[in-house]
């Protein structure tokens, strides 16, 4: 796993190495093992190192035999030695064994068309001096991040936004609408980003930068039009292949490697595999908190027990103020999910043992596991008892009038279900996973929304949903939350927690074709009678426990509404009642004494505010918008 970083001036302007070198020093984290860099004539590229594969002959940049293809990468290519045994059968020569030089051959005899060959995750940049072109790839699913800056004849980009910002690119300040998709969604979807001017690779795309422009292209999407009609059986049988195939080429490792076991269908899944693949007992590591209802150690020492893995767990004890002046540093722009904070702790006692940990990461969206994808169904039966006209007139204006959430009792939250049932499936949906109406017209200030008028932050989300091919609902909800949900909050949430203690993480259950297999697989026996993941529990039954597999679905999750009235609470209060002009203070102060006096909980909308602050303090120094950043790179 690695950083990398470059700057490319198609002017032929000279690249600072001071430049590239900033920029690759706040990447030291990504990649403690080695640096490397490459610099001709209006290009700089940088790498940062963290030695899995061909950990004596994979240094970066590489190039192909006359220098004339350079390319740095980030992530692991799983497919790379049946690529390799083809190139050199096509007379590519080859001066190590690493994964990287298999991307420079291939690019080489394919060209842009290479990375639908890639079986992975990566974010790629190839500079082609023939062609005076940078290409700017990520992997299909945004397991690996991707940043650019593009200015003119200038392009600067890197794993992560403060390399670009150490490079001294001209952000924009900050990006209004994506404060409001941050408010909306507690995560900043691509290609937006904090910055007005700074941008994501999307998944699943590659960008090609030349002198006349620049070019996005989409070289890969998820089908779930195509369904089989199969037996269980059969389905099971697949699932499992599929399963295996997918964690034994994510075992490949010259360096130790364990996975993370919650205790959990997914995490168990995946160790119980890994476990028949080996001879020696798999290490496996796990976290749990003091506070009641937020450990899973028994679970996961049950899986531990059963499959004979060589277990480790820490009781965590986190410094509250501490942890999230850490996460504020690594995430570079705002997020809002709290569950990123045991995504680190276990991240960091895992790193203890091993340098590359598979994850359970992408059961839920493939298989229909989340428990909203099941009370959506039963919304939508109940729709079915109403006609259009009655809906979206009666129902709608019943949940109009009905108390806000804000100031309802905690008995009374029929007005969510009113309003969602006057709406249609789709609009129905994205009010159950998004923040609550009122907090997204209440929490940013007057200034801030009038210069919003027009922009719907839920716009971009309909998109998706009308892009996938299929006319099962539960399908599209699906398709949308994997192209949202889970490239721009769970994959974002692993790889910054890992990438902090230079971990690598693996997730068997998001390799391309493992997803297409289940998107393939009929909507009614993912989601049967209410239980998620049903077909997906009955395959992967035989290697697990009983009771793990009956036991409710837990979050990862840690106690924010308990810190904000203890150990958070003055901080809390302080900072997020700093007067910038950004957020309605007003509202803030209303949220704050609801939660102090356990009216109701809004830890939340509070913990998305908080760390909004936290991210002014770290990288804007608390300046209003459009005014430019004095940033601080500081590690905390």
């Amino acid at each position: 796993m690695c950083g990398i970083c470059g700057i490319v001036e198609f002017d032929g302007k000279p690249v600072a190495w001071a430049a590239v070198k900033s920029m690759a020093d706040t990447l030291e984290h990504r990649g403690p093992d080695d640096a490397g860099y490459h610099f001709e004539p209006g290009v700089g590229l940088g790498h940062r190192r963290l030695s899995i594969i061909d950990v004596d002959g994979g240094h970066q940049p590489l190039a192909n035999e006359d220098g004339t293809v350079w390319a740095i990468f980030n992530g692991e290519i799983y497919n790379y030695t049946e690529l390799r045994a083809l190139l050199i059968s096509k007379g590519h020569r080859f001066r190590s064994k690493s994964d990287t030089e298999v991307i420079v051959h291939l690019y080489e005899e394919v060209g842009e068309s290479c990375f639908g060959q890639l079986r992975g995750m990566f974010a790629i940049a190839i500079w082609d001096s023939r062609r005076r072109q940078l290409i700017l790839a990520r992997d299909r699913i945004g397991k690996k991040p991707l940043f650019y800056h593009h200015d003119g004849p200038r392009v600067t980009f890197a794993s992560e936004l403060k390399a670009i910002l150490a490079a001294g690119a001209e952000d924009g300040g900050l990006n209004a609408s994506a404060l409001a998709d941050y408010f909306t969604f507690l995560y900043i979807p691509a290609p937006g980003t904090i910055y007005r001017r700074i941008r994501k690779v999307r998944p699943a795309h590659y960008m090609s930068f030349s002198e006349t422009g620049v070019h996005d292209h989409e070289y890969w999407d998820l089908r779930f039009g195509n369904v089989e009609e199969k037996s269980e059986g059969e389905w099971c049988a697949e699932i499992n292949d599929a399963l295996k195939e997918s964690v034994r080429i994510r075992m490949m490792s010259e360096v130790p490697l364990g996975s993370f076991l919650s205790g959990g269908v997914d995490s168990s899944a995946v160790v119980a595999c890994m476990s028949q693949l080996v001879e020696v007992p798999v290490t496996t590591c796990t976290v749990g908190f003091d506070e009641a209802g937020y450990s899973e150690i028994q679970h996961a020492r049950r899986v531990a027990q059963h499959v004979g893995s060589d277990y480790h767990e820490a009781i965590v004890r986190p410094s509250a103020a501490e942890i999230v002046t850490r996460l504020a540093w690594h995430y570079d722009e705002p997020f809002a999910d709290s569950s990123a904070i045991p995504t680190y702790y276990v991240s960091r006692a895992a790193r203890q043992h091993v340098t590359v940990a598979l994850s359970g990461d992408g059961g839920d969206e493939s298989f229909a596991g989340y428990k909203r994808y099941g009370y959506e169904l039963a919304d939508n039966r109940l729709r079915s008892l109403f006609p259009p006209s009655f809906r979206r007139t009666a129902l709608r204006r019943l949940g109009q009038w009905y108390p806000p959430l804000e100031h309802a009792p905690r008995l009374f939250r029929a007005k969510s279900l009113l309003q969602r049932l006057g709406d249609d499936p789709l609009e129905g949906y994205l009010a159950r996973i998004t923040a609550p109406r009122w907090v997204r017209e209440s929490i940013l200030s007057d200034d801030l929304k009038s210069g919003l008028r027009g922009y719907d932050p839920l716009e971009q989300f309909r998109d998706h949903y009308r892009r996938a091919d299929s006319a099962d609902f539960l399908s599209r909800i699906q398709y949308l939350d994997i192209k949202t949900y889970l490239t721009d909050d769970i994959c974002v949430k692993v790889d910054r927690a890992s990438m902090a203690v230079s971990l690598e993480v693996r997730a068997p259950l998001l390799d391309h074709r493992f997803m297409e297999l289940a998107a393939r697989i009929p909507a009614p026996l993912k989601l049967k009678n209410g239980s998620g993941k049903y077909i997906f529990k009955k395959a992967v039954g035989p290697m697990l426990p009983p009771e793990i597999l009956s036991r409710p679905k837990q979050g990862f999750g840690v106690p924010i509404a308990e810190w904000f009235r203890g150990e958070l609470r003055e901080q809390a209060q302080h900072t997020l009642l700093m007067n910038d002009g950004l957020l309605d203070l007003d509202c803030l102060r209303r949220l704050w004494k609801r939660h102090q006096g356990e009216v109701q909980d809004h830890s939340a909308v509070l913990w998305a505010a908080f760390m909004f602050r936290q991210w002014q303090t770290t990288f804007q120094h608390c300046l209003p918008l459009d005014q430019k950043p004095a940033v601080s790179l500081a590690r905390s």
